[in-house]
């Protein structure tokens, strides 16, 4: 496979992937602005400074609903934003046309200009259907992907992509909440902090497989275990970790070498395998997090320098 057209596959997964954690972040983002006070707490800021566009803002302004609508869900020129990432997604799909199935191109064009039709004003209003749309959208790229792609080279860098830009997203999300609960952490455990817990839950769709898990036990270190370590659960990081450890070991194969990549994904897999119950917060919420994110960044140079992405 030539590497333009690996590189678009990868990119194209990543960027539909994307659109659709953006989405759930802003799912998260509103459900926790709700609460008695937000204002003061400044919620919305927690979600831009994951994304890395707190830059766009005064440090001291206060981030409204209608700012976050605008640059992370309508903002073409935001690279990070909802509308951008569809873009992009259709541009390398695009690229690579002769690589996908009907079923798949379909799903990256139907309705992709749809964010163009909406101001400000009417996406608040139609918010929640919107962010519905999103999730449904990156869903149809999957199915597709999955009910007529030949498991093949391009379909391992497809996957690969997914799954790193998802053990990102669940990486960013948890570290919304930490954010967050900074400026009350004498609240611990109580109401406010319960219904954030949950809130991440909801975002990730992970309330009722979580309830299977664990029952109607909700506390801080149950749920992180959950995101982060449950080998299940599709959006954990660990479950991430495992696809990008297997994808790679089958790049290996059609290339016939290995490559520091392989290395990389097989030693995030097992450190994070390795880690207990309760030790991440033992150890720090927010370094664990900021930890695993440049591992992923790493790696995700390191497959690009494997096979040789533009």
């Amino acid at each position: 496979m030539l590497s333009r057209t690996a590189e678009n596959l990868f990119w194209m997964a990543r960027y539909m992937e994307r659109a659709e954690s953006t989405a759930r972040l802003l799912t998260m983002g509103q459900r926790m602005a709700i609460l008695p006070a937000a204002t003061m707490r400044d919620e919305w800021r927690s979600v831009v400074r994951v994304t890395g566009c707190e830059d766009a803002f005064g440090k001291d302004a206060i981030i409204r609903e209608s700012d976050i609508v605008e640059h992370l869900m309508l903002d073409p020129d935001n690279p990070a934003s909802i509308r951008s990432c569809l873009a992009r997604a259709r541009q390398n799909g695009k690229s690579v046309r002769t690589a996908l199935t009907q079923e798949m191109w379909e799903s990256l064009n139907e309705g992709w200009r749809k964010l163009e039709t909406y101001g400000v004003a009417d996406a608040r209003r139609d918010f929640a259907e919107l962010v519905d749309w999103v999730k449904n959208r990156a869903m149809m790229f999957r199915g597709a992907t999955e009910s007529s792609h030949l498991r093949n080279e391009g379909h391992d860098f497809l996957r690969a992509g997914g799954a790193l830009e998802r053990a990102q997203m669940t990486l960013r999300l948890l570290d919304v909440k930490y954010y967050v609960l900074l400026p009350e952490t004498e609240v611990v455990g109580g109401h406010r902090d319960h219904y954030q817990w949950t809130s991440v839950l909801h975002a990730l769709s992970g309330s009722r497989a979580y309830h299977h898990v664990y029952g109607g036990s909700y506390s801080p270190w149950q749920i992180t275990d959950f995101l982060m370590l449950n080998r299940q659960f599709p959006r954990s990081v660990l479950y991430c970790f495992d696809q990008l450890a297997y994808r790679l070991q089958r790049l290996a194969h059609w290339h016939g070498q290995r490559t520091p990549a392989n290395l990389r994904g097989e030693e995030m897999v097992e450190a994070l395998a390795q880690t207990s119950s309760g030790a991440i917060f033992e150890k720090g919420l927010h370094e664990t997090i900021q930890s695993k994110i440049v591992q992923c960044n790493m790696l995700g140079q390191e497959i690009a320098e494997a096979y040789h992405f533009g």
